[in-house]
């Protein structure tokens, strides 16, 4: 099956894992680090787009709604629709705020900051 985009609507995670985020602009802003899974709707939570920090020391996380990635044949990698500025102004977090509370802070504070509708 495939989405209205042509993409086949399922996807490994290990081939998810570790492909080029691109906004808008077209300028790399990370790369997708993990994805953090619903256990109780059996969906994608978000995706962990991981930037700064110098040989993983410092290093902070965005969640980046699921839905608000398209991927993209030509750039090999996924497109957010958002500015330079808004990724550098959104929430970021360690791994382990990523995980507290059961991901749900980070969820609800990533669906807010990108003014995407929940999936909840």
């Amino acid at each position: 099956m495939t989405t209205h985009s042509g993409h086949t609507a399922a996807i490994p995670a290990t081939k998810v894992i570790g492909t080029a985020v691109y906004n808008t602009a077209g300028q790399n802003i990370g790369t997708i680090e993990d994805v953090m899974l619903d256990k109780l709707s059996n969906g994608i939570m978000f995706a962990v787009i991981g930037f700064g920090g110098f040989l993983g020391i410092g290093e902070k996380f965005h969640a980046i709604p699921w839905s608000a990635l398209d991927y993209q044949a030509n750039t090999g990698g996924y497109v957010v629709p958002f500015s330079k500025e808004q990724l550098q102004a959104a929430p970021a977090y360690s791994v382990a705020e990523l995980t507290g509370n059961d991901g749900q802070e980070a969820r609800d504070a990533s669906y807010a900051y990108f003014k995407i509708e929940p999936y909840w």
